[in-house]
């Protein structure tokens, strides 16, 4: 049988240097809730006075976060994990963050001092598919969207069309002219941004699955043709009206997904992040006389006399 039990306290971080992530409170506290966590403690840099923004403590009072502490970046991490005196220690971390943030998560996971889920959730990123049969602005908004969180993060089109790439970089390029975080958006596309051109479809999910990015969207005229060629991707957003930023504030799964390619082995924020599987194994007579020969057999292989002993003591018993 299998026991499923929640973790006692889970440590929520919630970015807010750059923009007050008041989705991710939700994004990682709801989970947290449905899982049954009895406490829920959050932490998020304050703002240049000192103060958390408000949309952050609505957003935490709405989802039942108990306590939110004003700190932010690597030492946050570190005193979810190790306690301090004034922020006890927590059983999970999750939640995004900077490379420093997403890289301290790992460290403290290393230790063994929590547990962090197995993706790494660092700065943002998105791969763009498009064949330009959807209107080319609505590609090039989408990878301003993800760019705009910051530096560190990945922006990919991928195109088997030289028109679609020279258009939708000539877009990005006067979206981001024009936006009010154009300095965010020109640091993350000067050193992340790329455009891909291929021979055809199915070239273009083998370079997707090769780049396995946090947010995959398919703006392709027959998107479900290419979904059964992803093998890896956070999250995979599936035609044109399917934008990556309703899966940061309103679609189904948690918005903190795996990047730098750990979406090869990591998955999206999910209630079972917050949960411990115990197994608790039954047998009677009958079933442990069925299992004895191959445990000895096993046993005497490894050189493990008590193994052995401990099925034999048993079975030699009287009825």
């Amino acid at each position: 049988r299998e026991l499923r039990r929640p973790v006692e306290r889970a440590g929520l971080y919630i970015p807010g240097g750059r923009a007050p992530l008041a989705s991710t409170v939700l994004m990682t506290a709801v989970p947290a809730r449905v899982a049954g966590v009895a406490t829920l403690a959050a932490v998020t840099p304050p703002g240049p006075g000192g103060e958390v923004h408000p949309a952050v403590l609505a957003a935490a009072a709405v989802a039942g976060v108990d306590e939110v502490y004003r700190v932010g970046g690597a030492q946050a991490v570190a005193a979810l994990a190790y306690g301090t005196a004034s922020i006890p220690a927590v059983d999970v971390i999750v939640g995004p963050g900077n490379v420093y943030v997403a890289t301290a998560e790992r460290l403290v996971a290393q230790e063994g001092a929590v547990g962090v889920p197995s993706a790494f959730t660092g700065p943002s990123e998105v791969a763009v598919v498009a064949d330009g049969t959807v209107p080319l602005e609505w590609a090039a908004v989408d990878l301003v969207v993800q760019a705009e969180h910051g530096p560190d993060g990945l922006a990919y089109l991928i195109t088997w069309s030289a028109e679609v790439a020279e258009a939708v970089t000539a877009a990005v390029d006067a979206i981001a002219a024009a936006s009010p975080r154009r300095a965010e958006i020109t640091a993350t596309l000067e050193r992340g941004g790329y455009a891909v051109l291929v021979d055809g479809p199915e070239q273009a999910m083998e370079v997707a699955n090769v780049i396995a990015a946090e947010h995959l969207e398919l703006q392709v005229a027959d998107p479900d043709q290419l979904v059964p060629l992803v093998r890896c991707a956070g999250a995979v957003f599936n035609g044109p009206w399917a934008p990556a930023s309703v899966g940061d504030y309103a679609a189904g799964p948690s918005h903190v997904l795996p990047t730098a390619r750990s979406a090869r082995f990591g998955s999206a924020l999910r209630v079972d992040d917050f949960c411990r599987h115990i197994h608790v194994v039954d047998l009677d007579r009958a079933a442990l006389a069925e299992l004895a020969p191959h445990v000895v057999a096993l046993a005497e292989v490894e050189g493990l006399a008590a193994h052995a002993d401990s099925v034999r003591l048993r079975m030699a018993a009287p009825a």
